[in-house]
């Protein structure tokens, strides 16, 4: 983290329920890749000031920004979120029944193209958006989030840096390639009002209009 980052950081006391999620990734030997701590707020924050009542997450592994989510949502919303692996979306189904959100959660173990094609199918619309999956198909996770948008809703979505390798025109690997054009369309599609935050490694914001 840069001087600034750890400063903010140090401001906020220990989240037990997020730091016992961590552990339960760390146990299972899983990639410890959940997002920053400071992001998980800001996507509370967000669900909370939206009033979101459908989030839709792409990536659940261990639950981290789940819980975050859920903690936002308004009375009676709930969480749908799209895991591919059946280990990933097992843990992240008990540790956000865990921290109290067994009833909020939908959860949805396959491909996440094929997920949010049946959710086209079955006329489902969300009013806030976490992408947090396989870099490559972010440009299509983007335009599947825009197309199952209710008009309002807002779209997050984590590393948009890729580590540093987004702004190094020596990367040219099929991920960063796709992130550069997701980046891009975040600050020009016309459909979207779109930000984008270069602390920690990239969040992207938008709101579909």
């Amino acid at each position: 983290m840069t001087e600034p980052e750890v400063y903010f950081e140090s401001l906020f006391p220990e989240d037990r329920e997020l730091a016992r999620i961590e552990e339960s990734i760390r146990e299972r030997g899983m990639p410890e890749i959940s997002v920053e701590p400071a992001y998980g707020r800001l996507l509370t924050l967000l669900a909370a000031a939206t009033g979101a009542k459908a989030a839709l997450e792409i990536g659940a592994l261990g639950g981290y920004s789940g819980v975050c989510l859920a903690r936002g949502l308004r009375a009676g919303g709930t969480l749908t979120s799209l895991e591919l692996k059946p280990e990933y979306a097992e843990l992240a189904r008990a540790n956000l029944a865990a921290a109290g959100f067994a009833d909020k959660v939908e959860m949805i173990v396959g491909n996440a193209a094929d997920s949010l094609e049946k959710l086209e199918a079955d006329g489902r619309k969300f009013d806030f958006f976490f992408i947090d999956a396989d870099k490559e198909n972010y440009p299509a996770y983007l335009e599947w989030a825009i197309r199952l948008a209710e008009p309002g809703a807002v779209i997050a979505a984590d590393n948009t840096l890729l580590r540093g390798r987004t702004l190094n025109p020596d990367k040219q690997g099929p991920a960063v390639r796709a992130m550069r054009e997701f980046n891009r369309r975040i600050a020009q599609d016309e459909r979207l009002i779109g930000a984008h935050l270069p602390a920690f490694d990239g969040l992207a914001l938008a709101m579909v209009k």
